[in-house]
């Protein structure tokens, strides 16, 4: 309302509103009926991978990966949005609405760095937000099922493909000796 009345008045600037309804956006808690653009993960993803040290490039991977963009989607598991957390997973994080984009990659994220944080690689890293960091650490690597190791392919495939853009872009990210690092 304060921001309608600020437009109407002539108060706020272009810029303002659409900082104004970016953060809105951001903060929604509405469910959405259609994938979210692929701008505003970006936006999240960037703000996110800042505030856990994790790559956005990896985290819109794993959103690629898990829910195709779509905030709205639950696995037949019970995974939920786009990060596709499992309900006690979310519950854990502080989650009080897993479809909510801004909540769930906030959360997806922060179990991300854990991952990172605890076995080292991005590749077993990515094994464990698929298998579970139990699956992970009972094999000692990567579990041998086929659609972990397939996940885990998929992921790094789309990671890679996302750090060159990056890199092309902005001749920076995270690659040292054409190693990806976390």
């Amino acid at each position: 309302m304060q921001r309608r009345i600020a437009q109407i008045s002539g108060e706020a600037s272009p810029a303002a509103v659409f900082g104004a309804v970016l953060q809105q956006r951001l903060h929604a808690t509405a469910t959405f009926d259609a994938p979210v653009a692929h701008a505003d993960v970006e936006v999240l993803a960037r703000r996110e991978g800042a505030r856990y040290d994790v790559e956005p490039a990896l985290i819109e991977a794993i959103v690629k990966n898990e829910s195709g963009f779509d905030p709205a989607v639950t696995s037949p598991a019970g995974a939920q949005g786009l990060m596709q957390l499992m309900p006690s997973t979310a519950l854990s994080l502080g989650v009080t609405d897993a479809y909510d984009p801004a909540q769930n990659v906030a959360a997806g994220t922060r179990y991300l760095r854990g991952l990172l944080d605890r076995f080292k690689r991005v590749d077993l890293a990515v094994a464990a937000y698929n298998a579970g960091p139990n699956a992970v650490a009972h094999y000692a690597g990567v579990p041998p099922f086929a659609e972990t190791k397939a996940y885990v392919r998929a992921v790094l495939a789309e990671y890679r493909r996302r750090l060159q853009a990056g890199n092309v872009a902005t001749n920076a990210g995270s690659q040292h000796d054409g190693n990806i690092v976390p």
